[in-house]
């Protein structure tokens, strides 16, 4: 789904602290054009709009240039920060290090993209009794932003586990006195969206041709497989995880197919593919420029990830990849583990191999290994014809896809003993898609085949913190456990309101 319909609304919804591309802080906001917001949501169309509105948080690329992908890829084990010295893109390179503070670190605008979400999903819910249109629809508007509401909230409990929960719109004089919920009611509320999505009107499939990137049963249901799996509600998650999946390695009952060949995946032209069941959209259309670089609806990962100034020599067969900022360079820990896997080829540019053979030359950045993300670099044949080309590549992002929801369902199979023999088949399916035997479908064979099969797609360090294995694997970076497993509340949130800072760093909660 295009994000580009929100300049129609941003003027309503900033009235009531909602945060836009290019606003200030959540609970800092001087409310604003209320009455502009009062007269909106009148019929079908403007409606619509503020469901947009709504998905445009999913794919926020921050104003910073900091984003949940780049973040969470920046603080895992396979890869550094990078960019071109040690503060570029300060954010990441305090978080790869683990020298994140209240003050400095990538938290500010991991909030203010899940708020911004949750704050038009709420204007939203609380228009929609009121416009007049059809009934079908507007329960599938209802679902949608309920759905996306879960969804940032998800994000905000594993980032920062102390969250406000906020369900209504927040007036003026209550914007200050916001307090923080329990994890565990987060969970819940959470729970009863995604719940009262499936029940009230989301639709099993959609044209993706008309709809692509709007959610689907399908969708809903693998996120809220995804957040039983988080909780350890193992036989939960794999009920719900199964009915996404069908029986692995056929077309599943909402049409998901492993896609045949894995570097298919990240061809920027195969949008909505058959694997694809929550995907970010983006666009190269927008013609976004550094006046508001946040403003566009391009994926700035494409250019952040590719290596600086590179170039083909005279007569070379070596990719004509466009030049990037080096950002989120491969650890050579991985490369060594990850190489001979038939995946690696297909997510890592080696531009340490194709230097050596004589192929193509580049600039080494900050913490340069050699090896670089190649799941969003982009080609020059992709490089945008207007706008500034950094900030409008049209290259989509997976948040979920059919083999982690393979893989999150074998896990719950066999940390909940379940069936085994539906792991293995789960598992097997997953390998036997890049040519790869069977292996005993146990734990610690999961976790590497997640590592492998969605190696760069940001999942990596959600997923060392659930297993309780970030202590050790993240050691080398100078984690320390009982304190990194979550960030810090943004020190702005804390000025003047009544939110509290979180025990890891300082605080009392």
């Amino acid at each position: 789904m295009r994000r580009k319909y929100f300049k129609y609304i941003a003027i309503f919804t900033l009235g009531l602290g909602i945060l836009g591309s290019c606003t200030s802080d959540f609970l800092e906001v001087e409310p604003k054009g209320t009455m502009l917001e009062s007269n909106y949501y009148k019929n079908r169309t403007e409606a619509f709009n503020g469901l947009i509105a709504v998905y445009d948080a999913v794919g926020y690329m921050g104003g910073n240039l900091v984003n949940k992908w780049g973040a969470t890829n920046s603080a895992s084990d396979d890869f550094y920060a990078g960019g071109g010295h040690s503060t570029d893109v300060n954010a990441y390179q305090v978080w790869s290090n683990y020298t994140v503070d209240p003050a400095t670190g990538p938290q500010e605008e991991l909030w203010k993209r899940n708020y911004s979400g949750i704050f038009r999903a709420n204007i939203l819910l609380s228009k929609m009794p009121n416009v007049p249109m059809n009934e079908a629809e507007k329960n599938r508007f209802i679902a949608e932003a309920k759905a996306l509401r879960a969804y940032f909230y998800f994000d905000l409990v594993r980032f920062f586990e102390n969250v406000p929960l906020i369900t209504t719109p927040v007036s003026p004089d209550e914007m200050y006195s916001v307090v923080q919920a329990a994890p565990e009611a987060v969970y819940s509320q959470i729970e009863q969206d995604l719940k009262d999505a499936l029940t009230g009107g989301i639709p099993a499939t959609v044209d993706v041709a008309v709809d692509g990137g709007r959610l689907t049963e399908g969708a809903v249901r693998a996120l809220l497989g995804k957040v039983y799996l988080y909780q350890e509600k193992f036989g939960p998650a794999a009920e719900e995880l199964a009915k996404v999946n069908g029986t692995p390695g056929e077309t599943s009952q909402y049409g998901y197919r492993l896609v045949a060949n894995y570097a298919d995946l990240f061809q920027s032209s195969n949008k909505h593919n058959s694997e694809s069941i929550f995907e970010v959209k983006f666009t190269n259309t927008s013609a976004a420029g550094w006046g508001c670089a946040n403003c566009g609806e391009g994926n700035i990962l494409a250019v952040m990830s590719g290596p600086r100034s590179y170039a083909r020599t005279p007569g070379s067969d070596a990719p004509a990849y466009a030049s990037g900022w080096s950002f989120y360079t491969v650890i050579p820990a991985f490369v060594n583990v990850f190489r001979d896997d038939p995946r690696y080829a297909a997510t890592v540019l080696d531009m340490k191999g194709l230097v050596e053979a004589g192929k193509a030359t580049y600039v080494a950045g900050y913490m340069d290994t050699g090896y670089f993300l190649k799941k969003f670099a982009a080609l020059t044949s992709e490089i945008p014809s207007s706008g500034d080309p950094a900030l409008n590549f049209p290259h989509d992002i997976y948040e979920i896809r059919l083999a982690d929801t393979y893989l999150m369902e074998a896990e719950a199979l066999v940390r909940g003993n379940g069936n085994a023999d539906r792991a293995l088949a789960l598992l097997t399916a997953v390998r036997a898609r890049v040519g790869l035997g069977a292996v005993p479908a146990t734990l610690e064979n999961i976790k590497r085949e997640r590592r492998f099969e969605l190696a760069g797609e940001g999942h990596r360090w959600f997923d060392l913190i659930r297993w309780g294995d970030a202590p050790q694997a993240l050691a080398f970076k100078g984690f320390v456990a009982g304190k990194h497993e979550i960030l810090p509340i943004p020190l702005l949130e804390l000025d003047n309101t009544a939110l509290e800072q979180n025990k890891e760093y300082g605080g009392t909660k």
